[in-house]
């Protein structure tokens, strides 16, 4: 997964609808209706809510006539997964500083 991927995924996530919508898309696929039903929110805010996660790869959106039906993209969700278990804390620094 590349710099501007994670930071597509970081950005969406950094509304806490969209986190909490992530999160009750965990317990599989919902309709937009019932994503509407957990929030106080109008139709039109869900969708700009919606549109970011379907664009940064997050969640795919199947269409039953008029109504959304949405997913999480597993395999997006696992690379964003990976990438973030391969960062690490550090106490110290193995290079030391070379600023004077």
């Amino acid at each position: 997964m590349n710099a501007i991927d994670v930071a597509l995924i970081c950005r969406a996530l950094g509304d806490s609808n969209r986190l909490q919508i992530v999160e009750m898309l965990s317990g599989g696929e919902k309709c937009a209706c019932k994503l509407l039903e957990r929030f106080e929110i109008t139709q039109p805010t869900l969708s700009h809510h919606m549109r970011i996660l379907v664009e940064c790869g997050l969640v795919d959106v199947r269409r039953e006539g008029k109504w959304s039906h949405y997913t999480l993209n597993c395999e997006t969700l696992r690379a964003f997964q990976a990438f973030m278990d391969s960062l690490s804390c550090r106490k110290e620094d193995d290079g030391g500083c070379c600023c004077g």
